[in-house]
């Protein structure tokens, strides 16, 4: 990577270009981001995964304009048209817009006006127009260029007279203008900093429009417009019922024209304004608003990939229940309900249907089958999906338990705690081959309450099974460029894969997949000779497995647990590379390794100092004791208890000034989405997340967040539940109800979401890519 290319990703990201240089000479050895992040921040000065990763994609971005930046020099060379001067110009644009602009006036084009202008020989009537010389009479020169008569001229390139004249002049000069570099930078500047984004409905199709009412006649800076809504109006213009427009004021282009190329005032500086005002209507307004749109798109998908990663994220590190031995029932009505008895490694134990509210006698047989199923398999905690019959089911599981009070392993049944888990995507897994490599003798009912019971126990390692789009916590996430979208999700995925680490004995292709280094073969490989072989005991068997090199395991090894090992050091995050320094750290103080990890006061006497080597320095030193104070902890949080309203299950249970306890699920840019009991949910726009003004939801709120909120407004007939999180007056105080007790549910439900209602203007956050490139060469400019 050259100097320069380092020193600008420095700059962009506000690190040093050592660091840069640094990490991308570890990503081209084929290290990965969680690996680079956790076990080599002496050589990047400790970026973290957000800036290893952002180096990452701009060196490929920079890849990208290396590889156009070549194609464009053996153009122009095959055509004779490269200079050394344009030569160094090319070579040295750090952006590709710069490069593109750099190259327009030297396209391949389609055969133009100016085009046809130059073969009738008024290239030099235009040059003589654009020095606007006082002495210069245009209509005298123009004349110069007439076509005589009975001339065997083509028709298409005679020159009747000197308006015609005048015109091919003023075509040439309007493509001159609309070409240079400098004018289109300044120009696209105008558009991406003074546009206007403005909509309007189709003509005739306002009824089929209804959803995007609220933009039939909207206008806003492009600026400030939030991704959410300026992807709503795409959508809107995608389906046919919008029409959207991305212009600044005409003037002011033109007054940046004007002041570029009109440099006096005389007749030939006339013909020039009027050369000035066809090229920007003509040319130039209507390549910025594509180079816009295409922005400003961009722009706004990454605002909504980032809302999607940060919530998936959320997600995925949701607090796990643990090894635990689950009952899980998907509900339904007509169908009944599926229910799965589950070990603490989540492995299908039994499974049975039953039919609640169907009648006395099935309600009676539902009874006696699940205390049967919950005897027999000594239930510890009962997951319940949030579909459709989900509170209904909950209520009657939950009479269940209370009455008659039979022990379990000593315990009353009313003490097994009750889950409603989020079903999102448990019908897509279901169907899956994954579902069907696993469970190849259940069908799809089977596996989907599998589904729901695993969540309970490991989110994580059940959720990563799953398309990230069908889990149901994004935005937009259909309109988005897709390829951006499960690049991010990916990488999000991996990152919390590595960041818990992975049972190497227990864990699922799926799983193994996302650790740094793995691949979906690899995976298989992994769990074709931990069948074959038996568990794995030590790291270093890693090795044997098939296709696995030195690289690989370097990569993967710190990231993959066992918990049983012989080694304490295999179930911990410190990686096999540094085994020998805390072998020596042990010896200096005379004991075991077991014994430094189970006593503080040994770790206390360690000075790290004397371990510091020209690749182990105090980063990672500081790293290896703090792991070895608490060997492999999860870093997800403890499952806590959540508290739903008891009575309160249906929307139309709501009313105006109730206060409700309730658990975000999807947080958007526009507000946040909380579950709270009634089969949908309620809506806190982001001018009711606080008292204070919020720019961004996510500073309030995360997904599995507990929240109090108050009902604002309940639109029955839309099923559209408006909620508050501030703290000053409601529109009717009443007393709440007495909540029951319920344990959090390990997934958010997923969400419909209607097209939101615009808000006041707030200032997009600054994102890289495109729209950044097109703003810093129009400031370079």
């Amino acid at each position: 990577m050259s100097d320069l290319y380092s020193a600008a990703i420095a700059i962009e990201l506000s690190i040093r270009p050592a660091q840069v240089s640094a990490t991308a000479q570890l990503l081209a050895e084929g290290g990965t981001v969680p690996f680079i992040a956790r076990y080599r921040k002496e050589a990047t000065g400790s970026l973290d995964e957000v800036q290893i990763t952002s180096v990452r994609d701009r060196l490929t971005q920079l890849a990208e304009l290396d590889a156009r930046r070549s194609a464009i020099l053996k153009s122009l060379d095959e055509r004779k048209l490269l200079t050394e001067d344009l030569q160094s110009k090319i070579n040295t644009a750090l952006t590709m817009s710069t490069l593109e602009d750099i190259y327009q006036p030297y396209r391949p084009k389609r055969r133009t006006r100016a085009m046809i202008a130059k073969e009738k020989g008024l290239e030099p009537l235009a040059d003589l127009l654009f020095s606007q010389l006082p002495a210069t009479n245009p209509d005298l020169e123009a004349a110069k260029y007439l076509t005589p008569e009975g001339s065997s001229v083509a028709d298409d390139l005679k020159i009747p007279d000197t308006a015609s004249a005048l015109q091919g002049a003023r075509d040439i000069l309007a493509e001159r203008i609309s070409d240079h570099a400098d004018t289109r930078a300044k120009i696209r500047h105008l558009f991406l900093t003074q546009g206007t984004l403005k909509s309007e409905v189709i003509a005739g199709k306002e009824a089929e429009a209804a959803k995007f009412k609220d933009y039939f006649n909207w206008s806003e800076p492009l600026r400030t417009a939030p991704s959410h809504r300026l992807l709503a109006i795409r959508r809107g213009a995608a389906e046919g019922f919008l029409f959207f427009s991305i212009q600044p004021l005409p003037e002011d282009a033109i007054a940046i024209l004007e002041s570029e190329f009109v440099k006096s005032d005389n007749p030939s500086s006339d013909q020039v304004r009027l050369a000035v005002k066809d090229s920007y209507k003509r040319l130039l307004s209507l390549s910025m608003e594509t180079e816009a749109r295409l922005a400003s798109k961009q722009k706004a998908d990454a605002e909504a990939i980032q809302v999607f990663t940060s919530n998936l994220r959320q997600l995925l590190l949701a607090s796990p229940l643990g090894q635990k031995r689950i009952l899980a029932i998907d509900p339904g009505f007509r169908t009944g309900c599926k229910i799965v008895a589950l070990d603490p490694q989540g492995q299908l134990l039994e499974n049975t249907v039953i039919y609640p509210d169907q009648g006395a006698s099935k309600t009676q047989e539902a009874t006696e089958t699940l205390k049967h199923l919950i005897t027999k398999h000594d239930i510890q905690a009962i997951a319940i999906g949030n579909g459709t019959a989900g509170r209904e089911t909950e209520s009657f599981v939950r009479k269940l338990l209370q009455s008659p009070p039979t022990a379990v392993g000593g315990s009353p049944l009313s003490t097994i705690p009750i889950v409603m888990v989020n079903e999102s995507g448990a019908s897509i897994y279901s169907a899956s081959d994954v579902a069907r490599e696993e469970f190849p003798d259940h069908d799809l009912t089977v596996r989907g309450a599998i589904s729901i019971g695993r969540r309970l126990l490991d989110p994580l390692a059940e959720l990563v099974k799953l398309d990230p789009k069908s889990i149901g916590v994004g935005q937009y996430q259909h309109d988005v460029d897709q390829d951006s979208l499960k690049k991010s999700l990916d990488d999000t995925v991996t990152s919390c894969v590595n960041a818990v680490g992975v049972n190497l004995n227990t864990a699922s292709k799926q799983l193994l997949t996302y650790v740094a280094g793995l691949n979906p073969a690899l995976a298989q490989n992994i769990i074709s000779h931990r069948n074959t072989h038996g568990p794995f005991t030590s790291r270093q068997q890693l090795l044997a497995v098939p296709r696995l090199g030195e690289k690989t395991f370097e990569q993967a090894a710190g990231f993959l647990r066992i918990p049983s090992a012989e080694n304490p050091l295999d179930s911990s995050a410190v990686h096999p590379e540094t085994y020998p320094l805390v072998n020596q750290m042990a010896q200096d103080l005379n004991v075991t390794i077991k014994s430094l990890i189970s006593d503080e006061s040994l770790r206390k006497q360690i000075n790290k100092q004397r371990y510091i080597t020209p690749t182990v320095g105090l980063p990672t030193l500081t790293d290896i004791l703090a792991e070895l104070a608490k060997p492999g902890l999860d870093p997800r949080q403890t499952f806590q208890p959540f508290s739903f309203t008891d009575g309160v299950t249906e929307i139309s249970h709501l009313k105006p000034g109730m206060k409700l306890p309730g658990l975000i699920t999807n947080v958007t840019a526009f507000g946040a989405f909380v579950d709270i009991g009634v089969h949908q949910d309620g809506l806190i726009h982001i001018s009711q997340l606080s008292d204070r003004f919020v720019k961004d939801p996510s500073e309030i709120v995360k997904v599995q967040q507990q929240v109090e909120v108050t009902i604002l407004e309940v639109d029955l007939p839309r099923k559209r539940i408006a909620l508050t999180l501030k703290k000053g007056p409601t529109p009717t105080q009443q007393k709440p109800a007495q909540p029951r007790t319920t344990p959090v549910a390990s997934t958010p439900r997923p969400n419909t979401q209607p097209t939101p209602k615009p808000q006041p203007k707030r200032p997009a956050p600054a994102v890289g890519g495109w729209f950044t490139d097109a703003l810093k060469d129009a400031k370079r400019k």
